[in-house]
């Protein structure tokens, strides 16, 4: 399900009013984000939805924006340049109207008093939790550039990690998508035109060729009722999806897949390694770091291992248990992590596990691709093929027929 965004109101201890919206699936969330700030609501009501028509759908910021935008930040702040002075120049140069407006927004907010993490905490649609607790520790630690390095160089990873999976998933797409194309195009226009000739020839059709245009004759008929059917399956899925344990399910399945659900687990757990590891180093405090990277899982199963563990670090316990429980992370994963909490280098470990998961992914997502080629042939082969040859058998009895 996706979140809702609320558009909220208060004021400070010091009686300075200060809006701004949060994304999350409850209104009580909101009272919480608001509670832990200390800021007194006076009002909190949903965001009316916008219509967004053509080029406005190109407005939202990417990670791969946002990998940007931090890289010159961090090398301009590192250059020695005031903040202010910092974000009105990227604020210039962006092309995204809406991130533009954004940036300048907060330009003014640290104008006005503001610190940086506050001015970027009212904009949760863009700069995520994860990036505003960072920067808040970067400010309170005297190390910003230090911070806004490591955010570009979690972001461009985790920009190169999303990109590897989306990879994966695009060639079997779009084989499938014409394969099907294809199959359908035959036998709405091709397979009726076959279809009529060999009724003026006459005589006792073969089976295949039987089969095939049945088919065509029934996807003729009854085409808006298999439409209609696949768009109401599709619905089902999404409302079965969109609930707690229809999430937890689906996610479980996915990771049962062969091969595409190792490479979905293994850029999981590089992205929990990457994340968590990225907040420690950072000075974000454990708890906080994990209930953060809990968010930015992706997968229902993992969130919940993750959840799990913070709820055990809270009780006195390590990280490692909970991990092993789940059944989620590979044994060599949890046995870095133990050690990485014994030696209380956590932070190190973890980012060694992400690196060595980020060349694991391209090989899961290598093997993935060596997998299906033959697959998708085969298939196609199958498909299309198949209807060829079952056209083709007729006019072979012709001309037997013609021959003799």
């Amino acid at each position: 399900m996706s979140a809702t965004t609320y558009l909220w109101k208060g004021r400070t201890s010091k009686g300075e009013t200060l809006s701004g919206e949060y994304a999350c699936d409850d209104r009580r969330d909101v009272g919480e984000y608001l509670r832990k700030r200390r800021i007194v609501i006076t009002s909190i009501k949903k965001k009316p939805r916008e219509i967004e028509i053509g080029f406005l759908k190109k407005q939202g910021v990417g990670v791969k924006d946002l990998s940007v935008f931090t890289r010159q930040f961090a090398t301009m702040v590192n250059a020695g340049l005031p903040l202010v002075q910092c974000l009105d120049v990227l604020g210039r140069q962006l092309d995204k109207p809406h991130f533009k407006k954004v940036v300048q927004t907060v330009t003014s907010d640290v104008e006005g008093g503001s610190t940086l993490a506050e001015a970027l905490e009212k904009h949760p649609k863009i700069f995520s939790d994860l990036f505003v607790n960072m920067i808040a520790a970067g400010e309170a630690g005297g190390i910003l550039d230090v911070i806004l390095g490591r955010l570009a160089v979690f972001l461009e990873k985790a920009d190169a990690l999303q990109r590897k999976v989306k990879g994966a998933m695009t060639y079997p797409t779009i084989v499938l998508t014409v394969a099907g194309g294809a199959c359908i195009f035959m036998l709405m226009f091709v397979i009726p035109v076959f279809a009529k000739m060999f009724s003026d020839f006459g005589g006792v059709l073969p089976a295949p060729t039987r089969i095939v245009m049945n088919l065509s004759d029934f996807l003729k008929a009854y085409w808006w009722a298999l439409g209609g059917g696949a768009a109401i399956l599709t619905f089902i899925f999404k409302r079965y999806r969109a609930t707690v344990n229809g999430k937890m399910v689906t996610d479980r399945l996915a990771l049962r897949i062969p091969i595409l659900g190792t490479v979905l687990r293994k850029s999981a757990v590089a992205r929990f390694t990457r994340t968590l590891g990225t907040l420690i180093g950072s000075g974000v405090p454990i708890l906080q770091g994990l209930e953060i990277t809990a968010k930015t899982a992706g997968n229902a199963v993992i969130q919940k291992a993750i959840q799990d563990t913070a709820v055990s670090i809270s009780q006195g316990d390590t990280i490692a248990l909970p991990l092993k429980e789940s059944g989620v992370f590979p044994p060599m994963v949890v046995q870095m992590i133990s050690i990485g909490e014994q030696t209380g280098a956590l932070d190190e470990m973890l980012s060694k596990i992400a690196d060595f998961y980020d060349d694991e992914v391209d090989s899961a997502v290598e093997a993935l691709t060596a997998a299906i080629e033959p697959i998708m042939i085969v298939v196609m082969g199958t498909m299309v093929g198949g209807m060829l040859v079952a056209m083709y058998l007729p006019m072979f009895k012709m001309s037997s027929v013609v021959g003799g």
